[in-house]
């Protein structure tokens, strides 16, 4: 049985694909400080192949001990989003990035690690072309370039995959309302008013969901695809900000959309990115934008939760 060590365990994608594996019979083991959830992982405290260690993945002495025990290595602890590691510039570098030399440096060769990147190392994009994984990386924020960095030092290690992600939706165990379509969701239906700043800035996303799947795959398909660089994103949802408000008022049809002109998002990543390397080798991502939004509509609807962010 594969054993797997997955840093940021109990975030957003982590405790979806913690879930996934452990109800696989996989060995699961999760490091995380538990800083914006603590009970996103309770449901899998029953599980005997399922462990949690509550720690900073900073802290190296833990990581040496542990890390030789582990077939996988899936290091998902960070600072996300260029606001978070605008306003905490030295933990940013020390997360993002030092740690993830850390953990390379003490694995084997034998081991293998699937590493996450995000798509916003592109920065702005041509128009009328798609970022493939040979597009030159303008990253515009902090984030952007730790994320970089990080993935340049993961390539230096033969058995590694690494996934550019497109921008997350949808449900998690450990919510995040700061994403692009979770927020305008959020906005549209506890304020019916979705306020959009550069409507014509181009973004691709993906459901979180997917993004699991897409791992999975990475660890069933590892030889296959190991020691390359791929773009994770649904292909069909190459979409504007403002063309992402108008499928969400389709559903919530008294929503006002209203563009605010005279002030600059302060997200200023622009572009359309190509999946197709990854669906080549046999990968495509399925859950479309009109599910998610759906899906969104309803916990929100339904639930009382209050905007969750990384903030």
């Amino acid at each position: 049985m594969k054993n797997f060590l997955i840093t940021g365990g109990a975030g957003y994608i982590g405790s979806m694909l913690s879930t996934v594996l452990v109800n696989k019979g996989k060995n699961v083991t999760v490091v995380d400080d538990l800083r914006y959830s603590s009970s996103s992982l309770n449901h899998l405290k029953f599980f005997s192949n399922f462990k949690f260690i509550k720690n900073d993945v900073r802290d190296k002495k833990l990581l040496k001990k542990i890390i030789p025990n582990y077939d996988f290595i899936i290091p998902l602890a960070a600072l996300v989003g260029a606001p978070l590691c605008e306003n905490n510039k030295k933990e940013a570098v020390e997360t993002n990035y030092e740690s993830i030399k850390f953990i390379l440096s003490n694995l084997k060769k034998r081991q293998k690690i699937i590493y996450m990147n995000s798509n916003s190392g592109y920065g702005i994009g041509e128009k009328n072309k798609f970022c493939t994984e040979e597009s030159p990386l303008k990253p515009i924020s902090l984030y952007g370039r730790t994320k970089i960095e990080a993935e340049q030092e993961v390539l230096k290690f033969e058995n590694s995959v690494c996934f550019r992600l497109a921008t997350v939706f949808g449900y998690s165990y450990r919510m995040r309302t700061d994403l692009l379509v979770n927020y305008m969701v959020y906005e549209s239906v506890k304020n019916g008013l979705l306020k959009i700043f550069e409507p014509h800035f181009r973004r691709n996303f993906i459901h979180v969901r997917d993004v699991v799947n897409g791992i999975i795959f990475a660890i069933e398909k590892f030889s296959y695809l190991k020691s390359n660089t791929y773009n994770l994103g649904l292909s069909d949802a190459n979409i504007t900000k403002y063309q992402l408000a108008k499928k969400i008022k389709k559903y919530k049809k008294e929503i006002v959309i209203q563009i605010v002109k005279g002030i600059k998002d302060p997200d200023q990543r622009d572009y359309f990115v190509s999946n197709s390397k990854i669906e080549r080798k046999g990968f495509k991502a399925k859950i479309n934008l009109d599910m998610g939004i759906k899906e969104m509509i309803s916990v929100f609807e339904n639930d009382k939760l209050n905007s969750i962010n990384n903030y």
